[in-house]
C-alpha cells in the first residue's frame, strides 16, 4: 500500500569482538534483506515509503534510525501517521528503551501531533518511573518534560512523586528531575516539599547536589526558603564536602543577600581552618568574591590578625597547599589599603619560603607573581 515491497526471510549476521573473533550464536543480529540493502546502498534516494512494514526494524538500527529521525523533521501529516501506527502501540516501550530507538521517539514528542503526543504518554502510564531510571529512557522522559502540557506534566509527576528521592539519587533519574525543575510551573512540583529533612543528604549526593541547585535556580524562594534554612543549619558540614561544597557555592553566587550573609557568618573565626580544607577552601574563595565590602574587609582582616600564641594566620595560609590560594583571593578583592597590609605582612616571609624544596616553591613563586603585579598598582 505505502510503496513496501516483498522481502526474503531475515539475515541473520553474528556479532564479530574487537578482535575479530566470532561471538557466540546468542548474540546475532537479524536484518532482513531490506535493511541489509539499505545499509549497502546509500547512494540510493531513499523516501520514508520505502520503510513502511519495517519502521521498528529500521528504528532500532543505527543507520536507519538516523535516516527516520531526518525525515520526521519534514514528513508530511500522512508519512508521520503511517510511521507512528507502526509503532503504537505495542512497540513503543520497546524502542523508547531502545539505544537507537529512542532518538525515533523523542523526534515524535518533538514534531508529532498533539494526539500522537497523547497516545505516546498514554502509552508510557504506568511506566514513567522505571524509564526515568532507564538509561535511554529517561532521555525520552525529559524530551516529553519538555513539549507536553501543564496537565501532563502533572500526570508523570504523580508517578515519580513516591519515588522521588530514588529518582534523585540515580544516575538516569536525576536528570529528569532536574528537567521537572527546570521546566514545569513550580506550583505543580509537589514532590519538592519531599526534600525536607534530606538537605545534607542530597547535598552530599554526587546526583542531589545537582538537584538542589536547579531548585534553587528555578524556584522561588517560597519553595525553597525550608530547604535553605535546612542547608544553613548544615553549612559547615556541607562546605567540607566534596560534592556539598558546589551547594555552598551556588547559594553564595546565586542566592539573596540574607542567605549568603548566613553562611559568611559562619565562617567568622574558622577563616584559616576552612581555608586550609581542600573542599572549604573553595567556599572561602567564592566568599571572598560574592561579600559585601565591609563583610569581606572582616574576612580579611581575620587572615591578618595574630592568633593567641602570637603567629601568624598569613604565613600559615602561604605554606598550606589550598588556602595560598584562598590569600591569593584576598589580594586580588581587597580595596588598596588592605592590599598594601596583606603584601606588608607576606614580604618579610617570602625568602624563607623560596628556598623551601618541593610545592611550596611553586605554589610561592604563583603568589610573588600576584604582589608584584599588585604592587604595581598601589
Amino acid at each position: 500500500m505505502y510503496g513496501h515491497r516483498e522481502v526474503g526471510p531475515p539475515i541473520h549476521i553474528p556479532l564479530i569482538g574487537h578482535r575479530g573473533r566470532r561471538q557466540q550464536e546468542d548474540h546475532v543480529v537479524f536484518r532482513s534483506p531490506l535493511l541489509e540493502e539499505f545499509r549497502s546502498d546509500r547512494a540510493r534516494a531513499w523516501e520514508l515509503k520505502d520503510l513502511y512494514g519495517h519502521i521498528v526494524e529500521f528504528s532500532k538500527d543505527q543507520h536507519g534510525s538516523r535516516f527516520i529521525q531526518q525525515r520526521l523533521e519534514t514528513a508530511s501529516h500522512d508519512e508521520r501517521q503511517a510511521i507512528f501506527d507502526e509503532i503504537m502501540p505495542q512497540h513503543a516501550l520497546q524502542l523508547i528503551q531502545d539505544v537507537f530507538g529512542n532518538y525515533v521517539i523523542q523526534k515524535f514528542l518533538e514534531y508529532g501531533s498533539e494526539m500522537q503526543k497523547a497516545v505516546l504518554v498514554s502509552s508510557m502510564s504506568g511506566h514513567v518511573l522505571p524509564l526515568a531510571l532507564q538509561m535511554y529512557g529517561c532521555r525520552v522522559v525529559q524530551k516529553a518534560i519538555e513539549n507536553l502540557t501543564s496537565e501532563q506534566h502533572s500526570l508523570l509527576i504523580k508517578e515519580l512523586e513516591e519515588n522521588v528521592l530514588h529518582c534523585v539519587k540515580d544516575a538516569n533519574g536525576n536528570h529528569v528531575i532536574q528537567r521537572l525543575i527546570e521546566q514545569v510551573h513550580p506550583d505543580r512540583l509537589t514532590f519538592v516539599r519531599l526534600f525536607s529533612g534530606h538537605v545534607q543528604d542530597l547535598a552530599t549526593h554526587p546526583y542531589g547536589c545537582r538537584v538542589l541547585q536547579r531548585c534553587f535556580e528555578h524556584l522561588p524562594d517560597v519553595h525553597t526558603r525550608p530547604l535553605l534554612e535546612e542547608l544553613q543549619r548544615h553549612a559547615i558540614r556541607l562546605m567540607q564536602d566534596q560534592f556539598g561544597n558546589y551547594v555552598v557555592q551556588f547559594v553564595l553566587e546565586n542566592s539573596q543577600d540574607q542567605d549568603r550573609l548566613g553562611i559568611i557568618a559562619q565562617l567568622r573565626g574558622r577563616v584559616l581552618q576552612m581555608s586550609r580544607h581542600k573542599f572549604a577552601s573553595n567556599v572561602c574563595e567564592k566568599a571572598l568574591v560574592t561579600a559585601d565590602g565591609d563583610t569581606r574587609h572582616q574576612l580579611i582582616d581575620e587572615m591578618m590578625k595574630p592568633r593567641q600564641d602570637g603567629s601568624s594566620p598569613i604565613v600559615s595560609m602561604m605554606k598550606d597547599q589550598y588556602a595560598n590560594y584562598v590569600l591569593q583571593r584576598a589580594i586580588s578583592v581587597a580595596d588598596v589599603e588592605q592590599k598594601a597590609a596583606l603584601i606588608d605582612r607576606m614580604r618579610p616571609h617570602l625568602a624563607i619560603l623560596r628556598k623551601r624544596a618541593g610545592q611550596s616553591r611553586h605554589l610561592v613563586a604563583s603568589m610573588l607573581c600576584v604582589m608584584l603585579r599588585i604592587a604595581r598598582r598601589l
